[in-house]
């Protein structure tokens, strides 16, 4: 990626110093590289996740939402997803898990992929929960993603996946916690 920042002044967008106005902004702003390495981030960023500049991005995400981050990224690097608005767990500037809010969209030099130009933020202050250690990452998320209120057909959709594999985890999820419920499901993986 690039370490200058141009001048925006074509298409009839107003002309400016962006770099500067995403360091002032009080919005945590990030970018990656094609390898997915943290190029640039602001200083709201920082107070969130520290200063990550040259390391990977997955070096701040929860370890079970990192192959969801991978082939949402991926996905992004081919052109192939627009915009990944979500939620997730990432690894804070203090070693802690923190929730956030995530806006991420792929960066452009004309048709090719540069890079990506991201927002979060903290969701709250509250400790995010670890996954229950007899349950895959993916069934953690999974869960995750129930206990947030989403439908069997968004969490498929979400993870690119189809219904009746969110099912089938949702029944191993089950059998390994030994419950009947998604209310007890959630129980239990809390109490871990």
């Amino acid at each position: 990626m690039r370490e200058t920042w141009p001048v925006v002044a074509q298409y009839g967008a107003p002309g400016g110093d962006i770099r500067r106005a995403l360091e002032d902004v009080s919005v945590p702003s990030y970018m990656l590289d094609t390898g997915g390495v943290v190029r640039w981030l602001n200083p709201a960023a920082e107070r969130i996740v520290g200063d990550v500049r040259g390391r990977h991005f997955t070096s701040v995400v929860a370890p079970e939402e990192r192959r969801r981050a991978q082939e949402r990224f991926a996905r992004k690097m081919l052109g192939t997803e627009a915009v990944t608005d979500t939620t997730a767990a990432f690894i804070s500037a203090d070693g802690g898990r923190v929730t956030v809010e995530l806006s991420s969209v792929p960066l452009r030099d004309g048709e090719r992929v540069i890079g990506v130009f991201g927002l979060l933020s903290a969701v709250g202050e509250e400790e995010v929960p670890l996954p229950h250690p007899h349950l895959t990452p993916r069934q953690a998320e999974v869960l995750r993603l129930l206990e947030r209120g989403r439908s069997t057909r968004q969490i498929a959709q979400e993870l690119h996946v189809t219904p009746e594999t969110v099912r089938d985890h949702v029944r191993k999820i089950f059998r390994t916690l030994r419950v009947h419920s998604l209310l007890e499901a959630v129980a239990v993986a809390r109490r871990m």
